[in-house]
């Protein structure tokens, strides 16, 4: 017979505490960035790793006379200071060319641009997504040529592909919302809407290689997936690694899940809806998408707006735009133990 049956159950509690926070598989470690690109003004809403660089794509809101930008960090100061063997990174900044051109062309179409949403690249062909006000029934794909050499990257005046926003079944659009994932698959792209709720059909698109005229979209069934998706990495042949974020505000209500919806214990406490943030593993097979959760963020980092990621020797990049805590541009590496 047990004497301390509430002293085994303390003790049993324990260690299945210690043995669950033994099994979290990354490090959080936070990068001390240049006041330069720290600058909250910058906005980044995407990351990538270019040679031996992580680039940091930066919104470049035109109509807010921001410079159009994207900056690169050097990895050998990344993993330098990563390794406490110095403290400085050290880094360059490409400027986009004829942004000003494609906007325009967008804005006289009765569009409006926003900004530079994601980045990835083909060969050494840059691609970004471009984000549009929430009326704007289209979101944009460009492309350029990178010249690291002159650091600059030359956007082609003639490749201005559109791209229809999903809708909800009246016909409205998602608030502030556009296509923030953007990753290569083989010779093409594909892109993740940033909400993928719909009680009707959920879809990605893949958009092949081409020269001045690329081919219509192609959709790709797509599993429900709650709150926002903002940037993915591809990580094998048809694996890609993907943040999911909520946000607990009410300009994002649309993204609240229902009162008996089981992902709504991630997002809700007693006081009411709380922020919250995970990455998760999206496969691509059989013509259909799928995902799963892969790791949840620590509580700390959970009120952060992060929109960049990039994977690196097992771990993962990820940056936020201006929102969160610390009120500037913040640089984490999630490594791996």
């Amino acid at each position: 017979m047990l004497r301390f049956p509430h002293l085994l159950l303390l003790v049993l509690l324990l260690h299945t505490s210690a043995t669950t926070a033994q099994k979290s598989p990354f490090t959080v470690r936070t990068l001390s960035l240049p006041k330069e690109i720290a600058d909250r003004n910058n906005q980044f809403s995407g990351l990538y790793l270019h040679r031996n660089q992580l680039l940091l794509l930066a919104e470049s809101r035109l109509q807010e006379q921001a410079e159009a930008k994207v900056y690169a960090l050097d990895l050998a100061s990344i993993y330098g200071q990563l390794a406490q063997k110095s403290a400085e990174l050290t880094y360059k900044k490409y400027v986009i060319q004829n942004l000003d051109k494609l906007k325009t062309r967008i804005d006289s179409a009765g569009q409006h641009y926003e900004g530079l949403e994601a980045l990835t690249m083909l060969d050494n062909v840059v691609y970004f997504s471009i984000e549009t006000a929430t009326l704007s029934p289209y979101c944009y794909v460009v492309k350029g040529s990178i010249d690291d050499a002159q650091a600059t990257i030359t956007l082609d005046v003639r490749y201005l592909v559109a791209v229809a926003k999903p809708t909800l079944t009246n016909g409205t659009h998602i608030y502030n919302a556009g296509f923030e994932a953007m990753a290569s698959y083989r010779k093409s792209l594909l892109l993740l809407y940033e909400y993928n709720y719909f009680t009707h059909d959920n879809y990605a698109l893949t958009l092949p290689d081409a020269a001045a005229t690329p081919d219509i979209p192609k959709y790709v069934p797509m599993a429900r997936l709650p709150f926002r998706v903002t940037d993915m990495v591809q990580e094998g042949k048809n694996r890609f690694t993907a943040i999911n974020y909520f946000f607990s505000g009410a300009d994002d209500s649309v993204y609240r899940t229902p009162a008996n919806d089981p992902n709504t214990r991630l997002i809700r406490e007693d006081s009411g809806y709380q922020n919250y943030c995970r990455l998760i593993s999206v496969h691509y097979k059989g013509n259909k998408i799928s995902w799963k959760p892969l790791f949840e963020l620590p509580k700390e980092y959970m009120t952060y707006n992060w929109e960049g990621l990039a994977a690196y020797r097992g771990g993962y990049f990820l940056i936020n735009d201006k929102y969160g805590p610390s009120n500037q541009s913040t640089l984490l590496y999630l490594q791996k133990r």
